[in-house]
């Protein structure tokens, strides 16, 4: 009785209401800092788009041409024309190329790294793979204009004898291509995606494939039925990390596809531009308001794809949580 007695004492003085209050404190000071953060971010987002519009739209009020389907570039002069024409589908179909070759890829090697690997072999190669996320992407580009380029033209000419009846698999290629290109990207963003796919698969619960083993499944059936199933919303959102990354993606893609002028073409065995490689490769020509105006309108059309892009995906992973709960 006395015990009990000594222990409401000791929790109703002072300074047990004074470590509590120290509590509430900390507690009131995380959430304010919490919230500050989450607030800072979107200021910042914001920041950047009504930067981008209010640069934009006096070089976009004086345009003489159609900005979203022309595909005429000359922003300066008394009558500025230019559009996004060519520069939003080689920057779409260089990414979207780019994912289609890395995401089985990185998959793959995410899934045997987590359920076939012994664990003494799986934690260098994971090491390795974060290191090449770690790579500048000069690198890649330098490597891709003097090494890879070698290789991909026989590559190029296989698919086009094969395909050729495709448009986007049509025309005779040259080296420095948007397909070229594509696959540079499509390895910069491997390891991202892998190394993010790793760390999902890896938080399977155990309980799930345990289940699936006492029903008699095999390997691959345990990894199509309950680690597959887990990780996508993880996969999704790394693939879309991953895509943030092409989309935006400047030097590599200065370094390797070569600019052609002329009639347009679907073909991904001819140049382009991306609109970050456009941005760059024209930077010097940034003297005017009006000029420097119509690249920060593509820019901005950049900035929109994106959030576009992650949008749409973080929509798809609710969906999915949703649908798996």
């Amino acid at each position: 009785m006395s015990s009990t007695t000594g222990r409401s004492e000791i929790d109703a003085s002072p300074s047990g209401d004074l470590a509590g209050s120290t509590r509430r404190i900390g507690d009131r000071v995380f959430a304010g800092l919490s919230v500050g953060s989450g607030a800072f971010v979107v200021v910042v987002i914001a920041a950047v788009a009504i930067f981008l519009l209010v640069r934009a739209v006096p070089s976009l009020a004086h345009n003489q041409a159609d900005f979203l389907t022309s595909r005429v570039w000359n922003p300066g002069g008394a009558s500025p024309a230019f559009g996004i024409a060519d520069l939003l589908w080689v920057t779409v179909i260089s990414s979207i190329v780019a994912m289609v070759v890395a995401v089985p890829i990185s998959i793959g090697v995410a899934l045997f790294l987590t359920e076939y690997v012994p664990a003494r072999l799986a934690r260098p190669f994971a090491a390795a793979i974060d290191l090449l996320a770690a790579v500048p992407s000069i690198v890649y580009g330098l490597w891709g204009a003097y090494v890879v380029l070698d290789y991909l033209d026989s590559v190029q000419t296989w698919i086009g004898d094969a395909f050729g009846w495709i448009p986007v698999f049509s025309g005779p290629g040259i080296p420095n291509s948007i397909f070229a290109g594509s696959v540079i990207l499509s390895i910069m963003i491997l390891p991202i995606v892998t190394a993010l796919s790793r760390e999902v698969f890896a938080q399977t619960p155990a309980a799930h494939k345990e289940a699936a083993l006492a029903l008699g499944a095999t390997r691959w059936e345990v990894v199509r039925t309950a680690v597959l199933p887990f990780g996508r919303p993880g996969v999704i959102s790394a693939s879309m990390l991953g895509l943030g990354r092409a989309l935006g993606e400047t030097i590599a893609v200065l370094f390797i596809i070569n600019v052609v002028r002329g009639d347009f073409s679907w073909s991904l065995f001819t140049g382009g531009e991306t609109f970050a490689s456009r941005i760059a490769r024209d930077a010097g020509e940034f003297d005017t308001p009006e000029k420097t105006g119509a690249y920060i309108a593509a820019g901005l059309v950049l900035f929109l794809l994106t959030f576009a892009v992650n949008a749409v995906a973080r929509v798809v992973i609710e969906r999915r949580k949703a649908f798996t709960e």
